[in-house]
């Protein structure tokens, strides 16, 4: 982790009260579905932007979700709180990604199409993941707002756009031109703001699984799947689909429910 980026981590704004009641319902094994319930629904802003995220067709879904209560139901309390930790976590940001050719639109529904695609391929048989996934999937991409902010003080707009063509490798490009790649300085952000362990060791090495802890391995390949087969553009394609399916057979992940949720990503 360099300096400067280290710098700017230290000075985000922590997270806001609606935030860490919600982890507080959520880390709570005693807590209930309608613990969880109680406190979304105190924030009406934030239970529209949840109400919204739901309801996207990217999730496949042929009834409106009206309620948070009906959304905790269908999705479960992990997913629901990825739903409201992105809601909450990008409005602590001033984003600008210009400096990798994208927009703030592209960005955000580049979270969205990742996680929807996580959400479609786990919610039946990988449920229990999705407590991690579910936060990881929205949130992994957010530290190239801080690495974006330093290549534009540096000046360095030019080198990384090079870099980009040259490599083809978002991290790598991130590596060689700010000294650290994506998954690291979100998983510092999330550590800051004292998520846990699991969810930063997960996002941390998802483009390495085997160095997490045995525990966070698998959850790790999934997202490491799900991140090639949305790449940054939030353009699946052909090649994109099969670099992820040769991950999947390497990895030992579910293949079948893949096919079916990549179908509603395109």
């Amino acid at each position: 982790m360099t300096e400067e980026i280290l710098k700017k981590i230290k000075q985000l704004p922590p997270l806001p009260e609606s935030a860490m009641q919600i982890e507080a319902v959520y880390q709570n094994p005693d807590s209930s579905f309608n613990d969880m319930v109680k406190i979304l629904e105190k924030d009406p802003l934030l239970t529209a932007d949840i109400l919204k995220a739901a309801n996207s067709p990217l999730y496949g879904f042929s009834r409106e979700i009206n309620a948070i209560s009906q959304a905790v139901g269908l999705f479960g309390m992990g997913t629901v709180r990825g739903f409201a930790l992105a809601s909450i976590v990008k409005k602590s940001f001033n984003l600008d990604l210009s400096a990798y050719g994208i927009s703030n639109d592209m960005f955000s529904a580049l979270s969205k199409k990742q996680h929807g695609l996580m959400t479609a391929w786990c919610l039946r048989k990988e449920n229990k993941l999705l407590g991690v996934l579910s936060p990881a999937a929205f949130l992994v991409e957010i530290g190239k707002v801080l690495i974006a902010q330093q290549i534009m003080t540096d000046g360095k707009e030019e080198a990384f756009r090079d870099a980009l063509a040259n490599l083809g490798d978002v991290e790598a490009a991130e590596r060689e031109v700010v000294g650290v790649d994506t998954p690291e300085v979100s998983a510092t952000i999330f550590a800051q703001w004292k998520f846990e362990e699991g969810l930063v060791d997960v996002i941390r090495n998802c483009q390495n699984p085997e160095n997490a802890a045995e525990e966070d391995q698998r959850p790790a390949k999934i997202l490491h799947v799900v991140r090639v087969a949305v790449p940054i553009n939030g353009k699946v394609t052909d090649e994109s689909v099969a670099a992820a399916k040769e991950l999947i057979e390497k990895y030992d992940l579910d293949m079948e429910s893949f096919d079916t949720a990549i179908e509603n990503a395109r």
